[in-house]
């Protein structure tokens, strides 16, 4: 076979200049002002204080700011930028404590030389968490830069004005830069004040994202778009089903030129400097497996599941579920099931790893960047610290990411041929190692008294997790019960492995909650939103159902005429949201159309009110994904969705009007913003199909065949 000229459409190799390790970074750096702070601050607790290290964190300090000659600040953080507007939003509290002009920040994350260890992006921990942490550290540094410039100008310190990064008192200025020029100074204050709310210029102010630019004029960078010279492309040989034992043939691969095969314990490998060649060179492989066993499907895992799950946790209890029912005049029992759910990301599984002189160095499309470090150590039998792990951009995570399979492969395979190693998974691959959310059973018993109160709440989930299962209606008799997490490996429950999806249990116990809710309320005839306020108490709960009927000019009545609206609420790690959506009910066809969603949400300070609607709208979105189509279809441990040709997620057609609405909340400590609006989607369609069509859907997907099954039905 004659060598092919490399295709046009292959990137050409990035400069990739290299850079210093931290240790390094701190000896070479020269001038400027460094300051540390500590692993992460309490969700909690907003005190501008030094505060120890929280278990599992080093006692090191976590992160650090960089102040140059020049006056730019130099941002290093562990978090990475998933899309969700970490760069701007931490720059934006960088700023505004150290008064500097937000452009002067500049944000270096997820390289685990340069930037200190952090636990990983998700769960909305970046600003909820690590957020406190960033000003403190900002507002440390302010005040020691303070001290030097009183100093320096010969002014006391109250008598000084800081704006733009320039002091200024007794008539003289001096900048950040000048004061630190031709030294680095190592300063620590034991408490700094924070600015007030009523000072703020740059926090809670929309901001134009610092990833803007790049990405659409596509110069940002991804893993996928990591080129170095003499890199090969590898294509991995799968197994056909998770749990299958499997051998392969490679001689048949040598007939590419050009092509390496690389077999090592439990990976078989093709490599080439083309992606083409090398996916010719794997469909050479001979494969031999042993043959693939019926197993349960998506029909029915949801018995094999409560056969098989451990036994129930008490979560939360309160009052005595005997004495409630005896309180009741009427008992609702129902299940609510929830399919095995995929990321989906734009961007598959993504790496480039170079592996020489005994050190590794991976850019990875992770959520995880220390966590892979770990791994690709161990996977290597190297030291940590001679594994370096830069963290791209990334095109979508939603929990999918936390684990990084395809770097632990492409630093491998570098190791075993000397060359760097590229591995981007096929949409196939994607699939079938995906940790999906996993499919979950919800059981609920209630009972209400004779004037229409919930007075006993009997509630089960099994295999979705406890997060958010306990009850926040104000009833006297309630028990919330929890069997089995949302994580776990092939075999040890599921088929295949699971894991933290978007709002990890909270989608599915809020779909079952605010289902049976919904239902409770039409038995009572009452509308749903007084019916929920009448067993609500919370100020910000009821603040945000009141905002949501605001905008949305919610009007009681169900009239089952093919249109609709529903209502649904819910709590989420500190964070307070309500949505209500109208749709539409095709009865001969069973589609629905979202025709618009309004949701509210207060999770206290808005750092960058843009970058939260945005979230609010991609989360709204997403969910119709799980809500209406998105259910992995499988036979034991094979997934026969490989593509998106029968997984079906949100396509632009469905694009309700989506309204926002930011409560505004700037005393509270900041809560997550980018996962609240998702898990209410769920119940919020299925409330206002209810209401349109007069059918009680209790499985997600609600695709068209199932309403249209339950039309023909009767409900």
């Amino acid at each position: 076979m004659k060598k092919r000229a490399p295709l046009p459409q292959e990137p050409k190799p990035v400069s990739l200049p290299p850079e210093p390790t931290r240790r390094d970074f701190l000896a070479l750096a020269g001038s400027g002002l460094f300051i540390f702070f500590p692993a992460e601050a309490p969700a909690e607790s907003q005190e501008p204080s030094r505060l120890p290290a929280r278990q599992g964190y080093p006692t090191d300090f976590n992160a650090y700011l960089h102040i140059a000659p020049d006056n730019r600040v130099t941002c290093l953080v562990g978090k990475v930028e998933l899309g969700q507007g970490n760069m701007t939003a931490l720059a934006q509290l960088a700023a505004e404590e150290l008064d500097v002009p937000l452009d002067a920040v500049e944000m270096v994350m997820g390289d685990t030389d340069r930037c200190p260890w952090d636990m990983g992006t998700f769960g909305s921990l970046s600003i909820r968490a690590f957020g406190p942490v960033l000003r403190g550290a900002a507002a440390e540094a302010r005040a020691v830069l303070l001290q030097m410039a009183a100093e320096h100008l010969a002014q006391p310190v109250a008598q000084l004005q800081v704006k733009d990064g320039v002091v200024t008192g007794g008539g003289k200025s001096v900048t950040y830069g000048e004061l630190v020029q031709g030294r680095r100074i190592e300063r620590h204050l034991e408490k700094a004040p924070w600015k007030p709310v009523r000072s703020f210029n740059i926090i809670g102010k929309p901001a134009r994202r610092k990833d803007a630019l790049a990405k659409v004029t596509g110069k940002a960078l991804y893993a996928g778009d990591v080129v170095l010279p003499g890199m090969l492309r590898a294509r991995i040989a799968r197994p056909p089903a998770h749990g299958v034992h499997f051998s392969v043939g490679t001689a048949g691969a040598s007939k590419i030129e050009g092509a390496r095969v690389v077999a090592d314990g439990d990976m078989a490998a093709a490599l080439h400097e083309h992606r083409e060649s090398a996916e010719q060179a794997l469909d050479a492989f001979e494969r031999l497996s042993e043959q693939l066993k019926p197993g349960v499907n998506e029909k029915t895992i949801f018995e094999h599941l409560l056969k098989n799950s451990p036994p129930p946790q008490m979560v939360a209890e309160a009052g005595n579920l005997a004495e409630g029912e005896k309180l009741s005049s009427s008992v609702l029992e129902r299940t609510y099931l929830n399919a095995y759910v995929a990321h989906a990301t734009m961007e598959t599984h993504s790496a480039i790893a170079q592996v020489e002189s005994g050190k590794a160095t991976v850019w990875a499309g992770t959520q995880t960047p220390f966590g892979l470090k770990q791994q690709v150590a161990q996977a290597l039998g190297m030291a940590p610290e001679n594994v370096r792990v830069i963290a791209t951009y990334v095109g979508g995570g939603f929990g999918g990411k936390s684990a990084s399979r395809q770097a632990v492969e492409a630093a491998r395979l570098s190791k075993a041929t000397g060359k760097p190693v590229q591995v981007v998974w096929d949409r196939a691959e994607e699939f079938f190692y995906d940790t999906f959310r996993p499919a979950a059973v919800v059981k609920i018993r209630t009972g209400m008294s004779g004037v229409g109160r919930m007075v006993m709440w009997d509630y089960t989930v099994y295999c979705a997790g406890d997060r958010e299962a306990k009850q926040f209606y104000d009833i006297p008799h309630q028990r919330t019960l929890s069997a089995g997490g949302w994580g776990g490996q092939p075999g040890s429950l599921h088929p295949f492995a699971v894991g933290p999806w978007r709002g990890p249990s909270v989608n599915t116990n809020t779909f079952a909650r605010e289902s049976q809710v919904d239902i409770l309320a039409v038995q009572a005839g009452v509308d749903p939103l007084e019916f929920r306020l009448r067993h609500i108490t919370d100020p910000r709960l009821r603040g945000v159902l009141d905002a949501a009927a605001k905008q949305f000019g919610w009007k009681p009545g169900r009239a089952h005429q093919g249109r609709g609206s529903g209502v649904a609420c819910a709590l989420y790690l500190g964070s307070y949201v309500a949505t209500m959506a109208e749709v539409t009910v095709d009865r001969a066809t069973g589609h629905v159309q979202v025709q618009r969603v309004v949701a509210a949400e207060d999770h206290g300070l808005t750092v960058n009110p843009d970058g939260a609607r945005q979230q609010m709208e991609g989360s709204v979105m997403m969910g119709l994904g799980y809500t209406l189509s998105e259910g992995v279809r499988f036979n034991g441990g094979q997934v026969l969705d490989h593509n998106f040709d029968s997984y079906q997620i949100p396509r632009f057609s469905w694009l309700p009007q989506i309204e926002t609405v930011l409560i505004d909340d700037p005393e509270t400590p900041s809560a997550g913003c980018g996962e609240p609006p998702i898990v209410t989607m769920g119940a919020v369609i299925a409330n206002a199909i209810a209401d349109a069509a007069g059918v009680r859907m209790l499985e997600l997907p609600m695709t068209p065949a199932r309403i249209l099954e339950s039309l023909k039905k009767g409900g």
